[in-house]
């Protein structure tokens, strides 16, 4: 029985293929551990396991339940992982080779007639991007993946991809084409993980459900946007891929400028799917497009070098497992963009993201105008500091707002004080693992927190200049930033010429 947050999922089952890699054991079963924990999965639920790894269902099992507790903040509760353990199931198989999929219809059919799951499928993709498209062909081949065109009753098949959905604009609309030759775009769930981060959610709730915040947020009050995704590490065991993809692939088409959307967007008509995304895509075309001067004027990308780190000696990125040590792919990017609409004219968003920067985080900064200077002329104040709201995504999730306030004393002085509010101290932490909410929704058919075709597009023809400059210009000097540092000198340079500088993270 749902908890009285929700109601509980459809009876379906949940195909996964990839699922002997990483993602599965330490997010997509912890999460649906978590949802049957809450009362939001049903009880008529079965899960099957695909890839080419020869394995029987109990190894399956096995192999997920052995590692099961060190991706859950909580003890695992026997009883609940019992029932879940038995739900999971395992066919092994080439997602190039029909076989496979007529095995996997065999133990679907087997599946439906135990669970009664009403022959309701979902199938999560955490392959390689270039299977994407073969694995949906032979889905559709095999008709696994039908429904009725003119209804919305009866079984439901739905398909959820991991990104990078493309690499550039060309695959990504080539990729769009491939998939709706066989899929309805409601059974297509582009999915980004940032979008079940409740801080995330949260920026829709704080923009539209306060109405002391939503009068004030455009240009007329808003001096400009700070976006910061930085992670410590570096690129870890993910050097093959990462080389390929880099810095501004690999987070600003997704991850970004899906902030970028919830912050600026118009207010929706309602919250259903459409309705929000809708806007959200409005808010993406209107990001003016950078011509290629501008592309050089208002980017910056960087690679880490090696440094002496508190717990240790970090490596350049170079030096990284699987990484050439002639790459010139970026690992740090800084951008300036800007958006040709009533609402944000005149107020740049300056964006950075990279690996190996002094901490993890990601913090998305709004900075007011300053007050005028008139009141306090024949006073001893000699500046006024800028309110500043600072929504906190990760690691310590919240929200603070700084403003001036008058500091003790006979004489007029001003200072910056905080207002701080932590998810965690008020409501708890409840333990999470982003991607509980995702799944959830797919299985009830909620569309809201996943991209729409035109989204995706219009995020990577945003970024299609960059591309073809950089791609044009000669190698760059890399590294040009030690590990442990808030990357180039030039990412100051870009605010500084504006006369800005970077909100220091994790204030």
């Amino acid at each position: 029985m749902a908890n009285s947050e929700g109601r509980t999922a459809d009876p379906n089952i949940m195909v996964i293929f990839g699922a002997s890699g990483d993602l599965t054991k330490r997010k997509l079963i912890p999460a649906l551990y978590n949802l049957s924990r809450d009362g939001l999965l049903s009880g008529d639920f079965a899960v099957i396991g695909v890839s080419r790894r020869e394995m029987t269902h109990e190894e399956f099992r096995g192999k997920l339940g052995d590692e099961l507790g060190e991706h859950l903040p909580t003890d695992v509760d026997p009883d609940l992982w019992a029932n879940l353990r038995d739900r999971l199931y395992y066919s092994p198989g080439d997602v190039n080779d029909p076989a496979c999929y007529e095995r996997l219809r065999t133990l679907m059919e087997e599946l439906d007639a135990k669970y009664q799951t009403k022959s309701n499928y979902f199938y999560y993709l955490a392959t390689a991007p270039r299977f994407f498209s073969p694995v949906v062909e032979q889905l559709g081949a095999a008709g696994l993946v039908e429904e009725d065109e003119e209804s919305e009753k009866g079984p439901w098949r739905r398909v959820i991809f991991e990104k990078p959905f493309g690499t550039d604009l060309e695959s990504a609309k080539k990729l769009n084409q491939d998939i709706r030759h066989v899929l309805l775009e409601r059974q297509i769930y582009r999915i980004d993980h940032y979008l079940g981060k409740e801080t995330v959610q949260n920026i829709l709730v704080f923009r539209f459900a306060n109405g002391i915040f939503e009068p004030l947020w455009n240009h007329r009050y808003i001096d400009h946007v700070q976006i910061t995704v930085a992670e410590s590490i570096g690129v870890e065991d993910r050097g093959g891929y990462y080389d390929r993809s880099g810095a501004l692939r690999d987070m600003v088409p997704n991850h970004i400028f899906q902030l970028i959307s919830l912050v600026t967007m118009e207010p929706p008509v309602s919250f259903d799917a459409d309705a929000v995304r809708d806007e959200q895509a409005k808010a993406l075309r209107s990001v003016m497009p950078l011509s290629p001067e501008e592309a050089l004027r208002r980017t910056v990308r960087g690679q880490y070098g090696e440094a002496d780190l508190k717990d240790g000696r970090a490596q350049s990125y170079r030096d990284e497992s699987n990484v050439p040590a002639d790459s010139d792919t970026e690992t740090f990017v800084a951008m300036k963009l800007t958006l040709d609409n009533w609402r944000w004219a005149g107020v740049p968003i300056y964006l950075r993201t990279g690996k190996r920067l002094p901490v993890r985080a990601t913090e998305i900064v709004i900075q007011f105008r300053k007050a005028p200077f008139t009141l306090f002329r024949h006073t001893d104040v000699n500046r006024l500091p800028p309110s500043r709201l600072v929504l906190r995504l990760q690691p310590d999730e919240g929200i603070s707002l700084s403003f001036g306030a008058k500091k003790p004393g006979a004489v007029l002085k001003l200072d910056q004080v905080n207002m701080d509010f932590n998810y965690k101290d008020y409501f708890g932490a409840p333990p999470s693992t982003g991607y509980e909410r995702l799944l959830y929704e797919c299985m009830l058919g909620d569309q809201t927190l996943f991209q729409r075709a035109d989204m995706t597009e219009a995020s990577w023809k945003i970024v299609a200049p960059v591309l073809d400059v950089w791609k044009a210009l000669p190698a760059r000097e890399f590294p040009n930033y030690e590990a442990g540092t808030w990357g180039p000198k030039a990412a100051d340079e870009l605010l500084e010429r504006d006369g800005r500088k970077w909100v220091r993270c994790c204030i």
